[in-house]
């Protein structure tokens, strides 16, 4: 049972893409446990925590559909190459905090803001590219770097926030590139 509670742990880590410090934390805290400790499965969130999950989940899952929408609706080859990024990455944190949420009991819908996404997808070309670097680059960004910063500093689950303060500096890093594309796009004025 220790055993299969470790592997459990090393492979979300590695899921939520943690790093070395936290596997051997997770290794570590695993294998003081005694043998009879079940998996965390049943684990209960708090209200403050589960509204984290899904406001990440649907933070991640419009990101995700806006990107797509960018690969096919945009001028811009550094808007396409920026959309193919956050997917790529949005993707992924997608998965980690899913399998997360899943292993705390709480089931994730992953869906986007279908208003924005609706708006996104009647848009081409230049026009296009500045609505949504503004709006899913700069704007969806900001709110994602206080959503996590308030996980990462109040969350009360060890896991999530821990989670949370990794993704952060991908996020932020996501921010700032958004602004910078933000200003090439518009272009001078």
């Amino acid at each position: 049972m220790k055993f299969r509670y470790s592997l459990q742990m090393m492979t979300l880590a590695l899921a939520l893409g943690l790093g070395a410090a936290l596997i051997g934390a997770a290794y570590a805290q695993a294998s003081d446990a005694p043998a009879n400790d079940a998996p965390m499965s049943g684990t209960k969130l708090s209200p403050a925590d589960q509204q984290f999950v899904q406001d990440a989940s649907q933070s991640d899952a419009t990101e995700i559909a806006a990107s797509k929408i960018a690969l096919r609706n945009s001028s811009d080859p550094h808007v396409k190459t920026f959309a193919q990024q956050m997917i790529v990455d949005h993707t992924k944190l997608s998965h980690g905090v899913a399998a997360l949420a899943t292993k705390k009991g709480l089931a994730t819908a992953q869906s986007a803001d279908s208003a924005l996404v609706g708006k996104l997808q009647t848009l081409k070309g230049r026009e296009f590219d500045q609505a949504y670097v503004e709006q899913i680059g700069v704007e969806a960004h900001q709110r994602a770097v206080d959503l996590f910063q308030q996980e990462s500093q109040s969350g009360t689950d060890a896991q999530l926030k821990a989670a949370a303060t990794h993704a952060l500096p991908t996020i932020k890093h996501h921010l700032a590139m958004a602004q910078k594309l933000a200003g090439a796009v518009k272009g001078p004025s």
